[in-house]
């Protein structure tokens, strides 16, 4: 059980941070569309990358350090883009969330419409999640690299770890409803969008940083 708590110790230090996956989630959970979803695709994603670091694949990315180039280029040129749309958004005003008495009948029609509604929210998350650098280094290879000191015990270290991805989630998704209080107003998310095409255009830099001065 030790293994299982230094693996939810660490997962839980390592995706608890301001991050384009993470500030996706926010946004979903405070519209309150398709949550379930996104929940799901992110704490599933992690279980499975989490699961080939520690059956080996972080020795794969030290092998093929190319891989992780080309990871970067396509994860900076996904959060440009989504960045480019949030700041547009943030100009323009147009991703206002309207609270009222009719918030739980929109929310249950939302999760009940056509299921194009639901791919792009599927594909951006699925993107933000499998295009970012970070998740290899971080839960593929740095995980991986520590689930092998744990020996025989590596899964319960693994477990702790997709453990930890789940609680916090879960908790991102269905916690950030109670912000709709305060971003009932079209201000309130012009401030959110600007924050987020912020947060994901320095990731885009930060991915090419290193590429660009050779580090």
């Amino acid at each position: 059980m030790l293994s299982f708590f230094a693996g939810l110790g660490l997962g839980l230090s390592l995706i608890i941070a301001i991050g384009a996956q993470n500030v996706f989630i926010l946004r979903q959970g405070v519209r309150r569309e398709h949550v379930f979803a996104v929940v799901v695709v992110c704490a599933a994603s992690d279980a499975v990358l989490i699961a080939l670091g520690v059956a080996g694949l972080g020795y794969l990315l030290q092998a093929m350090p190319w891989l992780v180039v080309v990871a970067r280029w396509f994860g900076a040129a996904f959060l440009l883009g989504y960045g480019l749309l949030a700041a547009r958004r943030a100009w323009l005003g147009t991703g206002a969330l309207t609270l009222g008495a009719d918030t739980a009948a929109d929310r249950r029609r939302a999760d009940a419409g056509p299921h194009s509604r639901l791919v792009p929210v599927v594909l951006t998350v699925l993107a933000l999640t499998w295009l970012n650098p970070h998740v290899y280094l971080d839960t593929v290879l740095m995980l991986g690299s520590i689930a092998a000191t744990h020996g025989d015990a590596r899964w319960l270290f693994a477990t702790g770890a997709i453990a930890a991805s789940v609680i916090w989630f879960v908790a991102l998704g269905y916690g950030a409803r109670y912000l709709g209080r305060w971003l009932n107003t079209p201000r309130a998310w012009r401030v959110l969008d600007a924050l987020i095409a912020i947060v994901m255009i320095a990731l885009a830099v930060s991915l090419l940083v290193p590429v660009l001065t050779g580090e």
